[in-house]
Parts: structure tokens; sequence; C-alpha cells
């Protein structure tokens, strides 16, 4: 009888050791990146302005006096100095993107950014202040983009990204990089699109993570990485009916086995 337990209690061990092992499939990212050769290359991405981003907008001349521009430029107060207003002091000095997707720029008046890209923007004011100023230069920046990343990663919380873009791959490294509890196959991103909320996945185990349009993140993202399955049953809970059922097989195979010795 004795002998019966202890074999029972071995088969037990080694069916539980193998329900709670990861294959490779699961912790190895980029699987199959062979396909990755030949792909177009994915640096031209730029985010597109929405409403209520905050604008840093600084504006100069590669061939005048630089207080030939002054009147382009905002002051300290977050007050465009050429009367034209333009900025909100809101923490983040810039210019704030109204609901109706515009802003108030210094002696241009108002002028819709809602939809165009930070390089579009920079053309677009370039050429009206030429005919103020010759040769002017325009650099535009996305001061409030950021994107909030929660669950099994190592320093969850908000990213500020100052470059004006991030992937999925970068985020994950600029947060400490998925925990050995976390799911690397379904990335859950949270996204707001025209005023509607979206929810879009990510595998980083496939190497096709990079013809997503959740592989760009956009300002406001929200980024759950959810537990793995061994870490929720560690906490005493069944994260789907396939543990249940697995948990079960394993419970019944173990009772015939038992009185079959």
């Amino acid at each position: 009888m004795i002998g019966k337990i202890s074999r029972a209690f071995l088969l037990l061990s080694v069916s539980i050791s193998v329900l709670s092992c990861a294959t490779k499939d699961e912790v190895v990212y980029f699987d199959n990146s062979q396909s990755l050769e030949g792909k177009e290359n994915l640096l031209d991405y730029e985010p597109k302005i929405e409403r209520n981003d905050v604008l840093r907008i600084n504006v100069s001349s590669s061939s005048v006096n630089q207080e030939i521009v002054a009147p382009f430029q905002m002051n300290s107060q977050g007050q465009g100095s050429g009367g034209g207003g333009g900025g909100q002091n809101l923490s983040l000095t810039g210019y704030l993107v109204s609901p109706n997707g515009t802003i108030n720029f210094p002696v241009l008046g108002t002028l819709e950014v809602e939809g165009l890209t930070r390089t579009a923007i920079q053309e677009k004011l370039e050429e009206q202040i030429a005919e103020y100023v010759r040769d002017p230069v325009v650099d535009v920046r996305i001061v409030n983009f950021s994107v909030t990343i929660l669950g099994e990663i190592g320093s969850p919380g908000r990213v500020q990204i100052t470059d004006g873009r991030v992937t999925m791959p970068e985020l994950l490294a600029m947060s400490g990089d998925i925990t050995y509890n976390g799911k690397r196959e379904n990335i859950k991103i949270i996204r707001e699109v025209n005023g509607v909320k979206t929810v879009g996945y990510i595998d980083m185990t496939e190497s096709d993570l990079f013809d997503s349009p959740f592989y760009y993140l956009k300002q406001n993202d929200l980024v759950y990485v959810e537990p793995t399955y061994r870490t929720v049953k560690s906490a005493g809970f069944f994260s789907s009916y396939q543990g249940i059922v697995s948990v079960g097989t394993t419970i019944i195979s173990l009772y015939f086995l038992i009185n079959s010795l």
C-alpha cells in the first residue's frame, strides 16, 4: 500500500511539473525572425497629432538675426510674443490642440493641425512664416506623448516618450521587460481612436508583430501584460476551462492508475 502511495505521489509531482513548464514558444521573442529579411523599413512612421496634444514649436532662421523670429516664439508664460496668443501653461508649456483640432499661433492665427504629422506641421509653418522671415526653420515636438504600461512588467507606470514615437519592443525595454509571470503572446493595447476605445493585441513571440498596427504605439495608449496561467493558478484561481480540464484529466488518470497497481 505504501508503495502504491509513493508511486502515486511521484506521478502527481511529475504531472504538476509538466503542467507548470513553459515552452520555448511562450518565452522566446520574435520566433521565425528569418522572415523579416527583405521587409520594408518602418522608420518613416510618424504619429499624427490629436486633440489635447501639447505641441512645443520652436522657430529659428538659418540666415537672419534670431530677433527677427521673436514674434513667432512662445514666451515663458506660455503666450505668443506676437500678440496672437497660442499657448496654455498646463505644467507642459506648449500649444494645446483644441477640441476643434486647432492651435492659435502667434502672427499666423488659427492653424488646423489635427491629423497631421510633426513633419507636415513643420513644413506648413515654414511655408507661412517664409512670407515674413527668410529661410525659417521650424521644429515641432509632442511634449505630452506618454504611454501607460501595467501588469506583469518590470517597472509598470506611465512612460514619457521624448522622441515622438515608440515601438512595443522599445516600450518593454524602457519598462524593465516582461517578467517570467507575464504573457508574451497576448499583450493588450487599449487605444482611443476618434473618441472611441479600441482594443488590439501584440504577440511578442511572433515576427509578424512588425506588421501590426499596434507595433508603433500612440500617445495615451494603455498597455497591459496579462499574467500567465501558472501565475493565476498559483493564486488559487483557474484562468480558463482548459486549466480545469487539465487538472481534472490528471486526477482521473491518477485514480485509475493507482487502482490498477
